[in-house]
């Protein structure tokens, strides 16, 4: 009994075995790849990175076949021509656009298939030789080779109009004040001298708040009035600082030329007797037949506990010998020179 299970088992074994290989075979050819094909070839009249037999052929995405063979065309030595074997049944039309597919950025090459409308023919074999796609050209480059060939026309494009390009650089650098290699001349206020100084140096203490000014004049720009609401710059004319700082401090330096050392800013001066505020109304250069510097300004003092102690408008007037900007600046120059020695003489007077 022993004997005949044995060989019962070897038997056993046996049909399992060649019941396996039948399976395989049958595998292998309805599901494994060896089922039947289509066989087309596709044409590729641009360079092609990556793509080698055995790449995956691609329809919408999905794998249907692989490259059988890659090839030059002797004929037209630009072109290159893959043969691909797809499941049968595959929708493959006239109208199939055929390119390549990159899996990720540095990642194998793949042919897709995609599109066709249900109304185009199947591409079917023509006297005797497989049918033909002509890949899209744009869609058969990989992302180095669209960058580079994006690259060399913009190069071309920069090379063609450098001259147009050099101009708007050098606008965009005058424009933002650039593009000289010397550095911008700027020009400064004259404070005031000594006019009627005190007999003994006053005993009380003022602070000079930054001037108020409408936005026209918080510049460094010299302007001149051009109509009676338009002013403009004239020219590339600068002054030292903005209009409010400069008229701050050097109409300080003018009590201290008076000498009073007394006269601060409000951030140096702690808890002052008194405080000077300026409102600047005009400050520029009237332009016309006759031109001339012109500066209009209110000042008022206060007391410590705010109150008004004593208001005043001023308002100079200085010939100018022309209407250039050097002519501007020496007549604006001695308009505020004259100004600045006026408000002093007048804070003397005032709080003496």
């Amino acid at each position: 009994m022993e004997f005949n299970a044995r060989y019962l088992l070897n038997g056993i074994f046996a049909v399992a075995v060649i019941v396996a290989a039948f399976g395989f075979v049958y595998w292998l050819t309805n599901a494994g790849g060896f089922g039947e094909r289509d066989s087309y070839q596709v044409r590729f009249t641009v360079p092609v990175s990556g793509l080698s037999t055995g790449s995956d052929v691609l329809f919408n995405g999905i794998k249907v076949g692989q490259v059988e063979a890659v090839h030059l065309d002797v004929a037209r030595p630009g072109d290159i021509i893959a043969t691909i074997s797809v499941l049968a049944g595959t929708p493959v039309r006239a109208d199939t656009v055929a390119g390549v597919d990159f899996a990720g950025l540095t990642g194998a090459a793949s042919i897709l298939l995609t599109g066709g409308s249900a109304e185009a023919p199947p591409l079917t074999p023509q006297g005797g030789t497989l049918g033909v796609l002509t890949a899209d050209p744009g869609q058969s480059r990989s992302w180095t080779q669209a960058a580079g060939r994006i690259l060399g026309r913009l190069d071309d494009v920069l090379e063609r109009n450098s001259g147009r390009f050099d101009a708007i650089l050098k606008g965009l650098e005058r424009l933002a004040g650039g593009g000289s290699d010397e550095p911008a001349l700027t020009h400064d206020l004259p404070a005031a001298g000594a006019t009627v100084p005190p007999v003994a140096a006053p005993g009380w203490q003022m602070a000079v708040a930054e001037p108020t000014v409408v936005l026209s004049l918080n510049t460094d720009r010299v302007l001149e009035q051009v109509a009676e609401a338009a002013t403009r710059p004239l020219g590339e004319a600068r002054w030292a600082d903005s209009v409010p700082n400069l008229f701050q401090a050097r109409l300080i330096e003018s009590y201290e030329n008076a000498g009073h050392f007394g006269v601060l800013r409000p951030a140096d001066a702690g808890d002052p007797d008194y405080s000077l505020v300026l409102e600047i109304r005009r400050f520029w250069l009237e332009a016309g037949p006759q031109p001339a510097a012109r500066i209009e300004l209110v000042a008022r003092i206060t007391n410590r506990d705010g109150a008004i102690v004593a208001t005043r408008h001023f308002d100079e007037r200085q010939p100018a010998a022309g209407g250039d900007a050097e002519a501007a600046i020496a007549a604006l120059a001695a308009a505020f020179r004259a100004t600045a020695a006026a408000i002093v003489d007048w804070t003397f007077a005032t709080l003496q």
